[in-house]
């Protein structure tokens, strides 16, 4: 495990200490970011924040440990969907709370529990006076690789897969949420996968897909919905299955998302369930809440109902 910490917080008496995850590669001013959070804290009675920087080797999963180990009452998240997938993996279950500061790039959870964006003045006093809610976790197994991942807003396998794939660092970089348009642009030519979905323990025949998408939450950006159905705490996944055969079929497809219906199309299907299995008859590329895992062959899913505790 690599942790960075930064000074150790003073103790101060009956005052409850704030841990932060801070992905350095999201901020642009870490010292600044670091300064307005302790402001808050101050402000709100908290202790200094204990400062717990993430690294490619470790991000946010140890970080997340540090910070129960040292008896966080709250662990800041200060990142996208990846740190926070990784914080929650590890808060999951504790039963200390989770902040969202956002300062990624696409911060679907934050959007989906309608945490403010771009004001981290703001997010860390939802974080640290806001309330409990509640909110599903999913847990999902690789393949046969043994050790369990989680997901907070989507996983999915195929064309969306492709897209976060396509989408670098240094792409979001340049052009922000834009790089997924640009990705998902050279993804178009990817041809369909015939998958096999189980949901609930029932399986359904073969399907000729472009992308099968798992939701535990169901807004995108810029106001789509994926998931019009999906509810983060109502102890279901969503599943859409989507297999346009052509550009006219993708037309069809961005009409049902934004008209927002479920039924009636072929070519886009909708489930729910609490386990959900994705067999593939080929490799195909894979992503949890944004971040490629690789070319897979099957996902196993779970909801973990009411898993991790987030500050809204």
């Amino acid at each position: 495990m690599s942790v960075e910490p930064g000074p150790a917080p003073r103790s101060l008496p009956n005052c409850p200490l704030p841990a932060v995850v801070v992905n350095p590669v999201h901020v642009d001013d870490p010292a600044q970011l670091h300064t307005q959070i302790a402001r808050v804290c101050g402000e709100l009675g908290w202790a200094p924040p204990l400062w717990l920087q993430t690294t490619v080797e470790d991000p946010g999963g140890g970080q997340a440990r540090t910070a129960l180990a040292a008896g966080a009452a709250v662990v800041l998240a200060c990142g996208g969907d990846g740190t926070v997938r990784h914080v929650a993996r590890v808060l999951a279950g504790s039963g200390t709370p989770l902040g969202l500061v956002p300062t990624g790039t696409a911060n679907l959870l934050a959007r989906n529990l309608a945490i403010v964006l771009s004001d981290p003045v703001k997010a860390t006093r939802i974080a640290l006076s806001g309330k409990n809610r509640a909110v599903d976790v999913g847990r999902v197994f690789i393949d046969d690789r043994t050790e369990e991942q989680v997901f907070m807003v989507m996983a999915g396998v195929g064309f969306d897969a492709a897209i976060m794939a396509g989408a670098s660092h240094e792409l979001k970089g340049r052009l922000g949420s834009l790089a997924y348009f640009v990705s998902g642009t050279r993804a178009l030519r990817a041809p369909r996968a015939s998958i096999t979905l189980a949901v609930d323990g029932r399986i359904d025949s073969p399907h000729q897909v472009r992308t099968v998408v798992v939701g535990n939450c169901g807004k995108l950006l810029a106001g789509l919905v994926l998931m019009p159905a999906a509810k983060v705490d109502d102890g279901l996944l969503d599943v859409v299955a989507i297999g346009p055969k052509s550009i006219f079929g993708w037309l069809a497809v961005t009409t049902r998302i934004l008209t927002r219906r479920r039924r009636g199309h072929r070519i886009v299907q909708h489930w729910q369930g609490r386990t959900v299995i994705i067999s593939a008859e080929a490799p195909q590329q894979a992503q949890l809440d944004g971040d490629p895992v690789g070319e897979v062959r099957g996902l196993r899913m779970r909801v973990d109902p009411g898993a991790l505790l987030v500050r809204v």
